[in-house]
């Protein structure tokens, strides 16, 4: 299991926009349809990454407990489906699902999404205030494959919670670890 982490995007960076394929829908949405009347969380994830699959239960009970309060949340695939085929949208489709994402999963077929946030693994975290500016991001928490520490979402709550209670989040943010994104050649 390769184990990259995250490139860090400078805090107070402006999402970039996007219009991409909700493989769950069929239809394209842009970041302005999506996002979250108090904040936005935008996570690159994919379908095979045993990382992406060790949070995958916790990702929705963090969308279920906050997207009711304002938080939208958005799966984004940038995968090689050339040679990652188990990441194609089809497939992206049925994880979503299975899994009981209750926000979208949209598929970066060009890649470009994800250069544009500097995105680096997956799972890849990225927390946006009302304003579409970054103040977190990085790991849900401590939990990875194998390491017995369990999967409590902590990390990516408390940002969430101070970002909702209009606290200071902490600059001090921990990388996310995972599979390195499969770029095209």
């Amino acid at each position: 299991m390769a184990r990259t982490p995250s490139n860090m995007l400078p805090l107070g960076t402006t999402a970039p926009d996007f219009k991409l394929q909700n493989t769950i829908t069929g239809e394209t949405s842009a970041l302005n349809d999506l996002k979250g009347t108090r904040g936005t969380l935008i996570a690159f994830i994919c379908n095979h990454c045993p990382f992406v699959k060790h949070i995958n239960p916790e990702l929705v009970r963090l969308a279920k407990t906050y997207q009711d309060k304002g938080i939208g949340f958005i799966a984004i695939s940038s995968n090689d489906v050339e040679n990652y085929p188990q990441d194609a949208p089809h497939l992206m489709k049925a994880v979503a699902e299975e899994e009981g994402y209750t926000f979208p999963y949209l598929y970066d077929e060009t890649q470009k999404v994800a250069k544009d946030y500097d995105a680096a693994c997956t799972p890849d975290f990225y927390l946006f205030d009302a304003d579409l500016k970054l103040v977190y991001r990085g790991q849900l928490d401590d939990s990875r494959p194998e390491n017995g520490i369990p999967v409590s979402g902590k990390d990516l709550r408390n940002a969430i919670d101070a970002l909702l209670g209009n606290q200071k989040i902490s600059e001090v943010q921990k990388p996310s670890i995972g599979c390195n994104i499969k770029w095209k050649k």
